[in-house]
This record gives structure tokens, sequence and C-alpha cells, in this order.
């Protein structure tokens, strides 16, 4: 059984469309967890083999990829990002306002996270 937060992580990165990228922090906000961007990468480096979810468009926040940029993960990440049309600088970073996700709408959030707390 998966935890539902690694579900709610999985059902958050669907969204991100092709030719766009968000940050493990950005997907934690999103959920309500403004201090969960470790656990987002958790979800992410969980998920099973064969999985839709396309687990490639989730960096760090200065725009990296997180996996070893020169090892065989990092390697196939960018290659995935740039099979989508998105562009590395010479220092291996995605400019984030260029190829940025602004996230989902209110209704969509709610719709990955639930109604808010009646409190």
């Amino acid at each position: 059984m998966t935890d539902p937060f690694f579900e709610q992580v999985y059902r958050t990165v669907r969204c991100i469309p092709p030719g766009k990228v968000a940050t493990y922090g950005q997907i934690a906000r999103i959920l309500g967890r403004p201090r969960g961007a470790r656990t987002v990468g958790w979800a992410l480096h969980s998920i099973p083999e064969g999985s839709d979810v396309p687990w490639q468009r989730v960096i760090n926040s200065r725009g990296v990829i997180t996996l070893d940029a020169h090892g065989p993960g990092g390697a196939i990440q960018r290659s995935l990002l740039e099979a989508e049309g998105i562009v590395f600088d010479e220092q291996g970073r995605i400019d984030l306002k260029v190829w940025g996700w602004a996230g989902p709408d209110l209704a969509e959030r709610q719709k990955l996270v639930g109604p808010p707390d009646a409190s």
C-alpha cells in the first residue's frame, strides 16, 4: 500500500504539462506541506517501474537536476526534459522563469488535496 501523501505527490506531478518543470518544494507547498520537499523526493524515488508519473519534470529550486547529473539517472532525466523542449544553460540549469510550471488553479488544487479544513 502506498503512502497517501505519496499518492498526492503522484497526482500533482501528473498535472505538470510537457515542457514545464516544478520544484520539489513547490509540489510540497501545493500539497500543504511547505517543509516537505525531501518527502516529495522520496515519493518520486519510490515510483514503481512503468508508472505514468512524469518524475523527470521535478527538479530542485536552483533549476538543477538533483540526481547525479553525470550519472545514468541524471542523464536520463535531462534527456527526457530536452525531448520535451526544455533548454539547459551552460551550467546545466533550467530557467524556472521560462520553464517553470505555475501550478494548479484553486479547483485543481482542491482535487489534489481535498477541500480546505473547516477549522
